[in-house]
This record gives structure tokens, sequence and C-alpha cells, in this order.
């Protein structure tokens, strides 16, 4: 990777952390711009293009992305991907960046993106500008063009695809047409690939033409194979060296190839002989067992089964000589009889039906010189060839005739090169600037234009969700991005046999109907439509005020759970006892005199109800309605705070869920969706509300429609609205029976007597001329406090 250039004692500041210095007198001024919580670098003149190395890779959002699965073209970015691993990093990006603007006059150019391109703005300067321009003119002249000045991306294609068509393209390879009647040639370079591989071809696929035909061979492949043709040739010469004072002749190969098939096993046996004649107690073992036969008796056997090509070549025994005619192994049969024939009758003179071990040795020693040539073979990758092949393509000189037609080939290299230069040169124009706002930036995203990583629209549930990512493996992809803090549904979309699979970011609305199986439609940003199924969801919360009403949902969920589990239950136990009776009515005999069953079914007393359980459930009613007139009785009690209080209740509900969902909607980002789908994204990237209210958008009515709201088919509203005047009475009337009880229960006040104010005259008697002092007199007590 290319050094980065020093950066400013203030790294925190991204003003200062923009600028770096480029030259002792000049420093280049970007543009920022703040968006999802990362100051991002405005990239809109061609300056800003040709400085792009000075910009200290921190500040870019994207460090790698990938060259497939994005919406960008892909042959632009494979002229990027100079490594060819797939994946675009700075290095190629800036390598891109200089590589254009070294070729224009002018960088703006590289600003206004455009499929078209003024041969005035080549530099021709240069000497790789000048050939740009002389290579653009013969197009234009090829093309009846002549007096033409501006050339375009489909003319220079157009031009691509007719020299691929021809027979020398410049491509540095052959194909097996190119030698047209010169068959030897064509055989030759088909034999070339067959065995060392093809060239794979950097032009289009040609219209009409097979693929398999655009399959060629260049001068590395075609010196590789001559030169190991040239190997064998001197390797087989040595033949009639090697085999000259053999008694066989040039039957000695043979010879030699029908030992070497059956050697191993030949040398097992007179071993095994060996080991039998130093202790006879080794021949049983030695010998296949019986278990050893009673296991391949029960399978399906012919003479070229593993299990019987693992057996000796014959019965061992001391000293014993191998048979070659009778008494040996099936599976080795036919290879010993042409070792009989081709090498030990005619080595010994003499017909052989056995062969003792000093004869093998014999043989062996006869036909050790061949062997020899034999293990002297060079490793080629001729094998599949045949050796009158092989001979005939070294001595009919046909390495000559393909060598000089890639000779012809190679002299229009200079033009194929050129014209790639020029169709780059054309898609950098037109492609480099919308790159590098979806990679050292995401304005493209931001501003709502498009970005390439967005796949698409999908609309499902009543709503549109425009960041939607195509994803290769969806059970890897979700282990990551489900970091991302954001609600996600994977879907699987289909459409003419051909598969695709998305995730989609749902970044508002409620999610109370997105199930695994709902379907929608998918439209990809060529405007084709797909259908989608839901796969798989990742959970996380949309916004606050779905969050704060999740926790009632959950709770009405798991009552209509419950309820349905015990009707369920309740179901399953009502028809167990229907189908008992019914099979007691059907087993039951009639008796004498009756016509029906149900005459001689006994009716069972009804079961008693115990006393003592009637009791305790009394009690415990009347605990829990104690304990509920109790806190209703508090709660009435808080009067004016009663609104605070059921404030207070329902943020103890409602509380933690939205906390949460606001940690969870701070923390959204788009990163870990990216980064699960091959990118290195270097920022966080937050999704925050109101750019989550832009991603999704729910369904509304357009503001100039007329609506006309008699349903004939809603619900009516009278139930709801007796059911309402129901509660409302039954609490009035709950508030008055707590009053009502309050006064009846109320304590009697207790009398207090007025204190005697202090006199000297003795206690009990009242001062000369005081009035007497008057005692409250307690009301009256209610009859209920009386008893």
């Amino acid at each position: 990777m290319e050094s980065q250039p020093p950066i400013s004692n203030h790294p925190t500041s991204p003003a200062s952390a923009a600028q770096t210095t480029s030259g002792p007198d000049h420093r280049h001024t970007w543009q920022f711009f703040r968006a999802g919580g990362v100051d991002q670098v405005t990239i809109r003149t061609g300056a800003d293009i040709a400085h792009l190395a000075e910009l200290d890779q921190k500040l870019w959002v994207a460090l790698a992305c990938p060259t497939r699965g994005i919406e960008f073209d892909p042959r632009t970015l494979d002229l990027i991907d100079t490594d060819k691993d797939g994946r675009i990093r700075p290095p190629e990006l800036l390598a891109a960046c200089a590589w254009a603007c070294a070729r224009l006059g002018d960088p703006d150019l590289l600003a206004r993106p455009a499929d078209a391109l003024d041969l005035e703005a080549i530099d021709t300067t240069t000497d790789e500008g000048a050939a740009l321009v002389a290579q653009a003119l013969r197009i234009l002249a090829l093309a009846d063009q002549p007096d033409a000045t501006t050339i375009t991306l489909a003319q220079v294609l157009e031009r691509s695809e007719q020299l691929s068509a021809m027979r020398f393209n410049g491509d540095g390879a052959i194909t097996p047409d190119t030698a047209q009647d010169d068959t030897p040639a064509r055989e030759a370079i088909e034999q070339i690939i067959a065995t060392h591989g093809s060239m794979p071809i950097e032009q289009k696929p040609v219209k009409g033409v097979p693929q398999e035909a655009l399959k060629g061979v260049d001068r590395a492949h075609a010196e590789a194979f001559f030169t190991e043709v040239a190997k064998w040739h001197a390797w087989s010469a040595q033949a009639n060296d090697r085999t000259a004072g053999l008694a066989l002749g040039d039957r000695t190969l043979a010879a030699t190839q029908a030992m070497n098939a059956v050697r191993h096993k030949i040398d097992d046996f007179f071993a095994r002989s060996r080991l039998a004649a130093y202790d006879p107690r080794a021949a049983a073992a030695l010998n296949p067992t019986q278990e050893e036969y009673a296991a391949m008796a029960g399978v399906d056997l012919d003479a070229s089964s593993p299990a019987v090509a693992a057996l000796p070549l014959a019965p061992i025994a001391p000293h014993g000589a191998l048979h070659l005619a009778r008494g040996t192994n099936p599976a080795w049969a036919q290879a010993l009889q042409t070792f009989r024939d081709q090498a030990v009758e005619p080595l010994l003179g003499r017909p052989a039906e056995a062969l003792t071990e000093q004869e093998w040795e014999q043989v062996q020693k006869a036909l050790a010189p061949c062997q020899q040539w034999l293990a002297d073979k060079p490793a080629t990758r001729l094998d599949a060839l045949k050796d009158d092949a092989i001979r005939q393509l070294h001595e009919s000189g046909v390495r000559e005739r393909v060598m000089g037609l890639i000779e012809q080939d190679e002299a229009e290299k200079a033009h194929n090169t050129q014209m790639l230069d020029l169709e780059k040169l054309l898609r950098f124009r037109r492609d480099l600037l919308v790159l590098l706002n979806n990679f050292v930036s995401f304005s493209a995203f931001y501003q709502r234009e498009g970005a390439i990583f967005q796949a698409g629209t999908l609309y499902l549930d009543a709503r549109s969700c425009d960041l939607t990512v195509q994803v290769a493996d969806a059970g890897k992809h979700a282990k990551l991005a489900g970091l991302a803090k954001t609600y996600l549904a994977y879907c699987d979309c289909t459409r003419k046999g051909q598969k695709m699979t998305i995730v989609a970011a749902f970044t508002a609305g409620d999610v109370d109907f997105l199930f695994v199986g709902r379907n929608g439609v998918f439209y990809d940003r060529q405007g084709h439509d797909w259908d989608a199924t839901i796969t798989k969801l990742i959970e996380n919360p949309t916004s606050i005020a779905q969050a704060f009403f999740s926790p009632y949902k959950k709770f009405l969920r798991m009552i209509e759970e419950q309820v349905a589990k015990r009707a369920s239950a309740s179901d399953a136990r009502v028809e167990k006892s229907l189908g008992a009776t019914a099979g007691q009515l059907a087993n039951t005999p009639l008796k004498a005199g009756s016509t029906t069953p149900a005459a001689s079914t006994v009716v069972e007393p009804g079961r008693r109800t115990d006393v003592g359980t009637v009791a305790a459930i009394g009690v415990a009613l009347g605990s829990i309605s104690a304990v509920l007139v109790g806190i209703f009785g508090k709660f009435v009690d808080l009067g004016v705070w009663i609104p605070l209080a059921l404030v207070g209740i329902v943020l103890a509900i409602s509380g933690p869920s939205m906390l949460i969902a606001w940690l969870k909607l701070r923390q959204r980002s788009l990163g870990p969706i990216l980064d699960a789908s091959g990118w290195a994204i270097n920022g966080r990237m937050r999704i925050n509300t109101r750019l989550g209210g832009s991603l999704s958008q729910t369904a509304r009515v357009p503001a100039n429609a007329r609506r006309l709201l008699d349903d004939p088919f809603a619900e009516s509203r009278r139930p709801v609205w007796l059911a309402a005047g129901g509660l409302l009475v039954v609490a009035v009337l709950a508030v008055a029976a707590w009053r009502w009880y309050r006064l009846e229960h109320a304590p009697a006040p207790v009398p207090v007597a007025a204190p005697v104010a202090a006199t000297g005259n003795a206690p009990g008697t009242a001062a000369p001329g005081a009035p007497a002092a008057s005692v409250p007199v307690a009301p009256p007590v209610p009859a209920s406090a009386a008893r």
C-alpha cells in the first residue's frame, strides 16, 4: 500500500485533517459534509480527483468493495481491479484516478460524467495520449466518420467486437480457427488446448460464435507444449540403443510393460514362499483364511473385484513355483497369460507352464535395460496423446507454422492494447466519479440518488423499502448484519427461473404483520419485477412509538396464545370423552325387549362436591376481592394525583421498552449490513429516524384524492359505544359504593372535655358568680357503630 502523507497535529479536527501537503507552496482544500454521524468528503471537481491520493484514508467511508453483487458496470470494475481478486481497494482506485488524469488535458472532465470524449481533450504531449488519439481516428475512419472529432464508448465497443472476430486480433492468442485450412496446425492447436490449457480471452464473446471456439493459446502455452514434444522424442530415440542387445528386439518394450503389470504381485508371491520355507507354520497364515472367503461369499463377485485382486497370485507353499496357466488368482489370470506369452516364453525359449524364482530373476535381468529406459521417461503432460501423434508433431515441422501464426497475431497487439486503453479511458470518464461518491464518500446514498449497493425497492406490508442489498449467503450474512440494530428481512426473489437473495431494512412503521413466508414484489434497479418471499427476520425496534405499544401487544398476544392453547386442549379432551362414550355405547349389548343401547346404560351418580373445597374457593375469592378493593381505594384517595399515577403506571410498563428502543435506534447503522456483503466500511454510518423514514415509506393516500368513507362492510360501532358506556357505569357505581362504605364504616369521634380554669376554690366548686362550663355533647352514635 502506498505510504500516507503526514497529517495535522490535530487529527480530531476534520478540517485540519483534511488538508494535506502536496508541495511546499500548495495545499488542496477539501469540502466536507456531515451525514450518518461522519464527516464525508465532497468530490465535485477534477482537482479533487487528481489530489485524492493526498486525502487521509482514515477519512474514507469505505476501504474495499466487491466487484460483483453491486449496481455498477462490472467491466469498469474489472479494469480497476488490476490484481483480479474480485475486490477494489484504495491503491487500485488511486491508480485508476492517476491513470485517467495523466491522459486527459483537463481532469474536470472526470467530474462531468459522459460516455463520449472529444479528441482534443486527450493530452497528446505524451506518447500514450498520442497513441490514443491515433487509435480513435482509426476507429472513426473504419466507421466511415473520418471527420468526426468525438468518439463514443459504443463506437469503441463495436470496433472491439469486430476486432475479436478477426483472424488476427492482437490479443496474443490463436484459436483452431486461426489455422483455417492448415489441418496439422489446427490439430496441433487443439492438442495444446487439451494438454496445456487455453489462454483466457479478454475480449467479449462475439455474437454467433460459440464460447468454445474462443479458446486459444499464446506463445507461452505453445512453447511449453513443443518443448515437451522435443523431450519425449529425444527419450523415444534412445529405445533403439537400450534394446539393441536383447533377443526380443522391438518386442522388448511390450515384454517389459507386460512384466511391470504383474511385477509387484510376483514379488509378493515369492516372498511369501520364502517365508513359508523358513517356517512351515507360516504357510497357513500367508494363505487366505476361511473367514476371508466367507466374507466374500456374501457379496456379488467378479474377476476384477478388489477383494479378489488383493489375494495372492496362487496358493503359498515352501519353495513353490508360480503356475502361469492354472490355479492362479482369477483377477490376475489375463495379465499372467500376457506376461507368459510376451516375456517368459520368448526369453526362456520354451513353453512355460510355471515360473520358478530363479527364472523370475533371469527375466528381470534380461529386461533391466528397457526397464531403466522406461524409468528415464520425462514427466510431461502428453500422456493423452499417442506415440505416433507425438512423433508426427516433432517430425512434420508444424511447430514453425503454429509459432508463425502467433507472431502474426502479436503484430496486431499494439492496436489491441490501444483499443483497450481507449475503452478504459471512456469508461473512467463515465463511471469514476460515481464510484468515488459510493466509495470515498456515500454522498449518493445520503442524497438519495441511489447508491451502488442498493439492489432495488421491495414492496411489502403496505410500504416500500429502498435499503435493499443483494446477499450471497443469507445465513452467513445474518451473523454480522444483526449488529446493525436494524429490523432486517431476508427474501428469496425469483423471476423466470432466475433466483436472487436480498436483505431489506425496515426502518419505519410497525412490524406486527411481518413474518416468514409473507410475499411481496421486488423491483431491481433495471425495473424488473421479482417475486419476493420472506425467509428470515432479524427483529429490532423501528421507532420509539412502536416500542411504546410493544409490551401491550406482547401481553395481548400471550393471552391469545394461552386462550387458544387452553381451548385446543379442552376441545381435545371433549373429543376424547365423546369418542370414549361413543365406544361404550357401540360396545354395549342390547337387552331383551330394548330397542336402543341407551336403555341398558347405567347412569352413574354425580360426583359429590367437597364442602371444604367450596369454602377454600370462597376464602380465596374474598382475599382477592379485598386486595383489589384496597388497591382501588388507595388509587381513588389520590384525588387530583390520579392522572399522574396513570402516567407513572404507563411509564413503568412501556418505559423499559422505550429506553431499549432509544438505545438501539441510536446504534442503528449501515456498516454491518455492508460488511457482511463483502465491503470494508470505515465508519459507523448511522441511520437516524429521519433517514429511516425516507428509506421505508408507508402507504399514504394522495393529497388531491377523493375519499368515499361509506364502507358497506364496516363493522358497527354501536357495540363499542355500548361497551364503553357499560364500563363507565361500572366505574361510577364502584366509586359510589366505595364512598358509601367509607361513610358507613367511619369511626365515631371521641368526646373531649373542656379545660377548667385554675382558681383558688376547692376542686369541683364553681367560682362565685362564674358561669357553668359547657360540655360538648357527643353526636349520636350510629346503630352499626353501637353494635
